[in-house]
């Protein structure tokens, strides 16, 4: 399964798969045992976060699987209240404690949180992580262009990728062209909509019907399509195996932009906007 899964590389040289696994609220000896068949299944990129309290789940799944680490890219994510220089790069530390890891894949902050107005510190504290050899490459996550061209401006480094809200009826369209632009790849967070009505969008099944794939698989080829790296969460193994089983089909413009046009300014799961938003 891995061998289908194509490669994009990243601005820093790093190669990426183009899809990964979210392992949001996927936590205690269910959540590990979960992450571990995901990645014997074949995913290889793991999504998780210092506040999503599973970077110790996470890395015992590592550790139970039967795939050597350095063939896995292990992300996690800085948290809004640790953004000062020196917190962050404690965090950065602790993080790896938690999941047992000499080092992250991808390291990334989890919001810019814009009032308090810290992230560019916690930017050069993942600079100075990565010179520690404690992260392979440094990304941020919610970030709007203006985030991103205050990091770039104040320290010369950009972000090797944008972890954003991507989903049919959110599909960020003038972010993904100034990502693209920047050299900046990026991710979907909540791909599926997160279980919303999307999944009974009839016009996408009419779509999956012509390929003979599930509305999910066609929302996720979308990704693909679109340059994003989707990663989707799933406990059982036939939905995990489902939604690696994407990449010997494609859409047509036209489906493409049926899906697209399913996009609403408000479309936004939880009103979490970037330009506001404070996470703790």
């Amino acid at each position: 399964m891995t061998e289908r899964i194509p490669e994009i590389v990243l601005n820093d040289g790093v190669k990426v798969p183009a899809i990964g696994f979210g392992t949001y609220a996927l936590n205690g000896t269910e959540g590990a045992q979960n992450i571990t068949k995901a990645i014997d299944v074949g995913y290889r990129l793991i999504d998780t976060a210092f506040n999503y309290e599973n970077e110790g789940a996470v890395g015992h799944a590592v550790r139970q699987s039967s795939v050597p680490r350095e063939e896995l890219l292990i992300t996690s994510k800085l948290p809004g209240r640790h953004h000062s220089y020196k917190e962050a790069l404690s965090t950065i530390q602790e993080s790896l404690f938690r999941a047992g890891l000499d080092y992250y894949d991808f390291y990334l902050i989890h919001w810019p949180n814009p009032r308090v107005n810290l992230y560019v510190e916690a930017w050069q504290a993942m600079i100075e992580a990565r010179k520690q050899g404690l992260i392979r490459s440094i990304g941020v996550c919610n970030f709007l262009p203006e985030h991103i061209e205050r990091l770039i401006q104040e320290t010369g480094i950009a972000p090797s990728m944008n972890q954003i809200e991507l989903h049919p009826h959110f599909n960020q369209e003038e972010q993904r062209a100034w990502n693209k632009e920047h050299g900046v790849v990026i991710e979907s967070w909540s791909p599926l909509g997160r279980a919303s009505s999307v999944l009974e969008n009839e016009e996408i099944a009419e779509i999956g019907k012509v390929h003979n794939k599930s509305i999910s698989q066609v929302i996720l080829r979308w990704h693909i399509q679109l340059g994003a790296i989707p990663i989707p969460k799933a406990s059982s193994l036939e939905h995990q195996r489902d939604n690696l089983n994407i990449f010997d089909f494609e859409l047509s413009e036209a489906e493409m932009t049926v899906i697209s046009a399913l996009t609403s300014p408000t479309g936004r799961i939880a009103d979490q906007d970037p330009a506001s938003y404070e996470e703790f």
